[in-house]
């Protein structure tokens, strides 16, 4: 059964085997989160296509093996193929009412056989996911600053969606930006708007942060020589070092079990890009559990001194920045 990306809410109720194909994952990722998560009490059991395949076994085993303190599952497979088809008629077989089993891909064309075999059947559904339309990311944007209830023109919405590259993952990224300049502002004008969403086309906040984790302070020097931050990027800095802590943390987690680093990275979701994965074994190696824990903790003090500081959240970041460099693990 086909049905459209907007008709996913009255449907997510009553279908338990849903296909979400196309380009557009940021609205896949909402969809989720927004329509699906709540209902199984904020838990999502994620797998990778690989995973499934070659834990054939132990996957059938945990979609049907039910926990007395669980009611519902929602299990997400990304990345799917074609290859993926035998095992979802075997799933369908069972029957499994207490499970609600979410594919993930990307662009599907009409001749796949997981496509047609979704789109043919009408226990089952399947949702294209096209890019969205400037209309609809200029909505986006216009109900962000009407939450926020301050009067924007549509020069600033044209401006931010055209930055975006008509992405709606690029304008949530941007929409975040703006979120942490504002803080108690009651407006903005244009040459703010301008100078926010132009400092994330040259300030990489994910490399920063991966850079100061992994304790490499000649980098970390260049990387603060080469951009031009502003006060109100400090926010979304903390934002990115918090992400990528919590992943040290988890893969951390992981190593007590796995033992070794490689292990420990394979076996973590959502998976890490190989040209990724040098770096990550740098930051695992100068982290310890005890460390990282503390290092998260201290996060949300930070980012209340910087909300109190503004006008020298540079500064507070940076400085910030450099004791974690510069602290020996413990």
């Amino acid at each position: 059964m086909i049905v459209k990306s907007y008709e996913v809410i009255k449907k997510h109720n009553i279908f338990n085997f849903f296909l979400f194909y196309g380009e557009n994952n940021e609205y896949k990722k909402e969809i989720i989160h927004q329509i699906f998560k709540p209902n199984f009490d904020n838990k999502i059991n994620s797998y990778d296509e690989t995973d499934v395949l070659k834990n054939k076994n132990i996957f059938f085993e945990e979609i049907l093996s039910q926990s007395f303190f669980e009611n519902k599952k929602l299990i997400v497979i990304s990345r799917v193929t074609d290859k993926l088809i035998n095992i979802i008629e075997e799933i369908l077989k069972k029957k499994i009412d207490d499970t609600v089993v979410i594919l993930i891909s990307d662009q599907l064309d009409k001749k796949s056989k997981l496509r047609n075999f979704f789109e043919k059947d009408p226990n089952i559904v399947c949702v294209p996911f096209y890019s969205d339309k400037i209309e609809t990311l200029k909505m986006i944007a216009h109900d962000f600053f009407k939450s926020k209830k301050i009067p924007i023109s549509q020069e600033i919405l044209n401006t931010i969606v055209e930055k975006t590259k008509y992405d709606r993952g690029n304008l949530k990224i941007e929409l975040q930006k703006i979120d942490s300049y504002l803080l108690n502002k009651k407006v903005i004008d244009f040459k703010n708007i301008i100078k926010i969403i132009n400092s994330s086309e040259s300030n990489d906040f994910s490399n920063l942060a991966d850079i100061c984790l992994a304790k490499d302070k000649k980098n970390l020097l260049k990387a603060l020589n080469q951009n031009n931050f502003y006060k109100e990027d400090s926010v979304t800095i903390i934002k990115n070092l918090l992400i990528k802590a919590k992943r040290i943390q988890e893969i951390k987690k992981l190593q007590i079990k796995n033992k070794t680093i490689e292990a420990s990275i394979t076996s973590y979701r959502p998976l890490i890009f190989w040209k990724d994965k040098e770096l990550v074994k740098q930051q695992l190696k100068v982290w310890s559990l005890k460390g990282i824990n503390k290092l998260i903790f201290s996060f949300n003090d930070l980012e209340l001194d910087v909300k109190k500081n503004i006008e020298n959240s540079n500064n507070i970041i940076f400085n910030f920045m450099f004791q974690i460099v510069e602290t020996k693990n413990n």
